[in-house]
């Protein structure tokens, strides 16, 4: 069930990533595939656990069925799920084991974000989980493949999490609430 909401969503959604995932380049490796026009939002009216799989599903079908050069990720949006994050983060296992059980652990990688995405040993405002905090929660579904072949092109993998901290911890108080209204 499609609602009037979910173009709202992806507004945000590709807001959010143009904005903080772009602009901020917390990601090097999302910029081509950005601008060659690769990337899909795909807003989910899932409203359970079994309707998310589902569409996982039909995302990892179609990913199979089209080649990376049209249809390199995909960003499933759950903007009807999971609010609490430790709820979603439990639902990451699922996923994971989902990717599995499709026999599909080595074409696909999940990352994920959450508006109230938390890393493991930080406090709640820890300026670095601001690194995986969007809108709604995501399921971002990448080619291994192409996470390996940008890897490879990259000089230095293992900075990019030190940048991204250095980076939204050094944005004023009026940055984080204009790229993160969502926060406020």
């Amino acid at each position: 069930m499609i609602t009037q909401h979910e173009p709202l969503v992806e507004q945000r959604v590709e807001a959010w990533l143009t904005q903080v995932v772009l602009g901020l380049n917390l990601c090097p490796f999302a910029h081509k595939p950005w601008r060659d026009g690769q990337v899909s939002i795909r807003v989910s009216a899932a409203r359970s656990e079994d309707e998310a799989l589902a569409d996982l599903q039909a995302e990892i079908t179609r990913l199979d069925d089209t080649g990376a050069q049209d249809l390199d990720t995909v960003l499933l949006v759950l903007p009807y799920l999971w609010p609490d994050f430790l709820d979603y983060n439990d639902f990451l296992d699922v996923a994971e084991e989902a990717l599995e059980h499709l026999e599909r652990a080595d074409t696909y990688q999940l990352a994920s974000f959450h508006p109230h995405y938390q890393f493991g040993g930080t406090a709640p405002d820890d300026a670095e989980n601001l690194t995986n905090r969007a809108p709604y929660p995501i399921l971002h579904v990448l080619r291994a493949a192409s996470v390996a072949e940008a890897i490879a092109r990259h000089p230095d993998t293992l900075d990019i999490p030190e940048h991204n901290i250095a980076r939204v911890e050094g944005l004023s108080k009026a940055e984080v609430q204009r790229l993160f209204p969502w926060l406020s």
